[in-house]
């Protein structure tokens, strides 16, 4: 068991899942309404830089430093893999594709990310909950909305289509990168390293912005209440709140159990849809629902009994070696 892991408390770490899990859920609700009056570069660039110089700031409350050339590297690098490739792809794709399938595209990141975790291949590969908790919350996900993937299959231009899958698939892939880069190489405060990860793919997407004309045509009196306060939400409650959060988690848990968000969050979308939208839930989807909290509860429960198994050997090795010790005294 790592420092960081020792470190953390149950209750925070309870805490910092159920936040990754219901906030990031709530977002795909909210960024498609907030890109009613922003485009997905604006989007991005308002989002993370708001929430950037916000966090910035309460690090100079905290007296953190802030200026640690090796962090800010790091912490550059997984802010434009993380929130500029990954999160920008979702905010782009949503323009076109249905947000349920984005949700089914997006869970391929658990792929990606046992793949890309070389450290742990031979954990993650032998553990024998690990491979068999991924699949099946694969599998739920995929009948939680099967039907409207093929709705959706059947619909919208075929080669623009297929770009939009492109660019997703990317992103889950820029975003699997970034974490397993932040999992190794990120140090220091987990607050400063957040806070120059989103300044970061806040200033790429105003660049990028510049770049394209989207800056230079944007207008605010034509972005709508409900696109600000979307938009509000988003920094408060889905980049300082659940971000920094899931940051956090990378230091002190292993991916395979961070990744399990990707499983609850279109749960979270589900439910959303169903009590602010009207939307139903077949049984199909009521199925897929079971898969994935048994998917979730499966990885989760082969982690923590791999946990508690290395604290009893830890324990009963203390123990032989005070009764060794005792035995000693007593021949002396």
């Amino acid at each position: 068991m790592g420092a960081n892991e020792k470190q953390a408390t149950t209750a925070a770490v309870v805490l910092a899942f159920a936040t990754v899990y219901i906030v990031w859920g709530s977002t795909y609700f909210f960024i498609q309404r907030a890109l009613v009056g922003f485009s997905p570069v604006m989007l991005g660039a308002f989002r993370f830089t708001t929430a950037g110089l916000l966090m910035m700031l309460w690090c100079v409350l905290r007296k953190e430093s802030l200026f640690n050339r090796q962090q800010i590297k790091y912490a550059v690098i997984t802010g434009l893999l993380l929130l500029f490739g990954g999160t920008g792809a979702v905010m782009l794709v949503e323009t076109t594709l249905p947000s349920s399938l984005v949700g089914v595209i997006i869970t391929s990141e658990v792929v990606w990310l046992v793949l890309f975790d070389k450290a742990k291949w031979k954990e993650n590969f032998a553990n024998k909950g690990t491979i068999p908790g991924l699949l099946l919350g694969l599998t739920g996900v995929y009948f939680l909305f099967a039907e409207r993937i093929q709705q959706g299959s059947l619909s919208g231009s075929g080669w623009a289509q297929v770009g939009m899958y492109a660019i997703l698939i990317g992103g889950t892939m820029s975003w699997a990168a970034g974490s397993v880069f932040s999992k190794y190489k990120a140090f220091g405060s987990s607050t400063v390293n957040s806070a120059w990860q989103m300044l970061a793919a806040g200033v790429a997407f105003f660049i990028t912005g510049a770049v394209n004309g989207n800056l230079q045509s944007f207008q605010v009196q034509s972005v709508p209440v409900n696109a600000w306060l979307s938009l509000l939400y988003l920094v408060l409650a889905g980049s300082l709140g659940a971000f920094s959060a899931y940051v956090w988690l990378l230091k002190v848990r292993p991916i395979t159990q961070v990744s399990t968000h990707l499983y609850v969050n279109p749960v979270v979308a589900v439910l959303l849809g169903v009590l602010f939208a009207d939307e139903h839930m077949s049984g199909l989807q009521v199925g897929g629902l079971t898969f994935i909290l048994v998917s979730v509860l499966l990885i989760n429960l082969t982690q923590y009994r791999r946990k508690k198994q290395a604290t009893a050997g830890e324990t009963n090795a203390g123990n032989s070696a005070l009764m060794f010790g005792t035995k000693e005294k007593c021949v002396l």
